[in-house]
């Protein structure tokens, strides 16, 4: 093979200023789809966050403007608009125009930061049509703009006086449409959700989010928790129902590291423990989450022996059973974290563990001792977990592979593919022999299994592991997918990488995904996180013409594929009522073929609204689901959890 060897300084290409970002933007926002269009709000937002935290910020505003342009108004310090003596440009120039400058780099700038002003502020620049800067200080406002890619059309001025009270900075951008190609729009309830979250972390901070975008329907919302994150367990518990009456909460700091804990626990099986740093949600957990965990298992234990809950002989309770119904927000604030990834997903920093550790312990041991009436109660929940844990155990062992593919269920055998290669393996879950069997047939015998399980499986959001394992469909469904469950849960032993529900499009298909996501959720959330999992959408309408015959998913591509017809053509409409009675070409054809299916990739985005849906629509609670179903039900044409 004939080579070019030619390879000298010449082919280096260096990117100057934010070229570099808008070169690989995905380096610093993750993705150029909605998810990274609204990292840019929390960029910004971070900025002002970071002010309320050392204590020079009580107000923050976030307004979508009509343009799909976003506003960030805050009343803090704002940005030193002075000469920066390295680059001699101002400060604010500087901030927007250099990446890795910021007020945190000096060590004087914050004590505590989730944001650095510039390092955020810079990205969205360069990722935006044009931005605004306005600042308020000393009695002047004053003002710059970017445009094309971050470029300041002038320098920093002066452009009005105010009250010398006034402080504060505003910043406004419009996303770049050339980066951002798959949307442009701003959603309301994803901003809703985290500005939520952000009021709650910090304590009587107060944050309005405004929608300009309907003259005819303004949104203006007002966040402010007097009781911050035990106001956050008490929402995050609103629909379950809890065994105790107190949230338990306390902080304390050590070494200029700060911890608060609040936390309830419910009659639920599911636990729901969500850490933060510095506001930013660590996902993955951490040192501050690890050192909580371990001295939850520590004291239960030791209290649960201490007042004969637990005989000598008998075996310690895990952390599983002291954690069952629990839940529990953590915050830490530390000066200088060390997060594990390139997402900030994962507190590493080692003091950590034992200053978290320290505190809790401090603070969970004497809310036992002064409160033995609500002791008892946790005590005794975590007995119960740990009896259906150990009946789980023994279920356990009908899940695990006895060699070979023999996997039968009442209602059907697993038709396992010839592929080995986990990576291009499927598998399709459907309701029934009927679906079961065009979906044999029509598969591709080399990388798509099929599993049929009856109907309704069971619903996991009532029931604790030791039931749930000894439901037929769920054991199938385990052992066919090779990972374990529980603590012996193991994704690299994952037999498929697709994992896909196929159900009918139509309310009862609606139910058994929404059962099979919630299974998928509780006991198998690594896989959803991982991108696993998936819902075929199979077709609701067909469309003949002449020889021709168009299926399509729903009224709107109906409606939309008829007007492209020429007029006076003849067609026919026939409403497909179920996978079952399509024969085997038609659902290769519409619904399994990799070439002309169409999948939706469940991604879990935010794990505690996730959580809050699925207690909502599954939970024991009626009224909560009443309610959501009579707000939501004229919203949409077809409702996918």
């Amino acid at each position: 093979m004939n080579k070019d060897t030619h390879y000298d300084a010449s082919d280096i290409q260096v990117l100057e200023g934010l070229e570099a970002v808008r070169k690989r933007p995905g380096m610093y926002i993750g993705a150029t789809s909605s998810r990274g269009l609204h990292h840019l709000v929390w960029e910004i937002v971070d900025n002002a966050i970071d002010e309320a935290l050392a204590g020079f910020c009580d107000d923050i505003e976030v307004i979508i403007n009509k343009d799909e342009s976003i506003t960030v108004r805050d009343d803090g310090r704002g940005i030193p608009v002075g000469i920066h003596k390295k680059t001699g440009l101002s400060t604010v120039e500087t901030v927007f125009t250099i990446l890795h400058a910021g007020g945190k780099f000096g060590g004087s700038g914050y004590k505590v930061s989730g944001g650095l002003h510039g390092v955020g502020g810079s990205v969205v620049n360069a990722l935006s049509s044009w931005l605004e800067a306005t600042i308020y200080q000393d009695g002047k406002v004053h003002y710059i703009r970017f445009e094309d890619g971050g470029k300041p059309v002038k320098p920093l001025e002066i452009i009005d006086t105010c009250s010398l009270d006034r402080t504060g900075t505003t910043i406004t951008f419009k996303p770049d449409p050339s980066i951002f190609t798959e949307t442009q729009t701003f959603d309301y309830e994803i901003l809703r959700t985290r500005i939520r979250e952000l009021a709650f972390l910090n304590k009587n901070l107060k944050i309005i989010l405004c929608d300009e975008r309907d003259v005819n329907e303004l949104k203006k919302e007002e966040f402010i928790y007097e009781g911050g994150i035990s106001a956050y367990v008490e929402l995050l518990n609103k629909n379950k129902t809890p065994i105790h009456n107190n949230i338990v909460h306390f902080s304390s700091e050590i070494d200029n590291i700060s911890l608060e804990i609040a936390f309830q626990y419910n009659s639920s099986y599911t636990t729901n423990v969500y850490s933060f740093t510095n506001n930013i949600h660590t996902h993955e957990g951490g040192t501050h989450e690890d050192g909580v965990k371990n001295s939850l298992t520590r004291i239960i234990n030791n209290y649960a022996r201490n007042h004969k809950y637990l005989k000598d002989n008998e075996e310690s309770l895990t952390g599983d059973d002291v954690r069952e119904g629990l839940t529990m927000i953590i915050s830490c604030k530390h000066p200088n974290p060390q997060f594990e990834g390139q997402t900030k997903t994962k507190l590493g920093n080692s003091e950590v563990r034992k200053i978290s550790s320290d505190i809790f312990s401090d603070g969970f041991e004497r809310f036992l001792l002064e409160n033995p009436d609500q002791a008892k109660t946790i005590i005794e929940k975590s007995l119960t977990a740990s009896r259906a844990r150990l009946a789980a155990k023994k279920a356990r062992e009908l899940t695990r592979r006895k060699g070979g593919l023999e996997l039968t269920n009442q209602w059907g055998k697993l038709t396992d593919c010839s592929s080995k290669d986990a990576s291009i393996s499927e598998i399709f879950i459907v309701e029934g022999d009927s679906a079961a069997g065009p979906a044999k047939q029509g598969r591709n015998s080399a990388t798509q299994a099929v599993l049929p399980i009856r109907g309704k499986i069971l619903n996991v959001e009532k029931a604790r592991l030791d039931r749930i394992l000894g439901n037929e469909e769920i054991r199938s469904i385990i052992t066919a997918f090779g990972t374990g469950i529980g603590d012996e849960f193991d994704i690299t032993k994952l037999r498929y990488h697709k994992i896909i529900i196929m159900t009918d499009a139509d309310v009862d298909g609606a139910h058994i995904r929404t059962l099979l996501l919630t299974f998928f959720y509780r006991y198998f959330k690594p896989l959803v996180e991982a991108g696993h999992i998936y819902a075929a959408q199979p077709p609701l309408f067909k469309i003949s013409h002449g020889k021709t015959s168009k299926y399509v998913l729903n009224e709107v591509e109906r409606d939309e594929y008829l007007s492209t017809l020429p007029e006076n053509t003849k067609y026919d409409i026939t409403r497909m009522k179920g996978l079952g009675e399509m024969d085997a070409i038609e659902l290769r054809e519409t619904t399994m073929h990799i070439d002309t299916r169409l999948l939706v990739k469940i991604e879990l985005d935010d794990a505690i609204a996730a959580d809050e849906i699925f207690q909502i629509l599954m939970g024991e609670e009626v009224e909560p689901r009443r309610k959501f179903i009579e707000d939501n039900a004229l919203n949409v044409k077809n409702l996918d959890v």
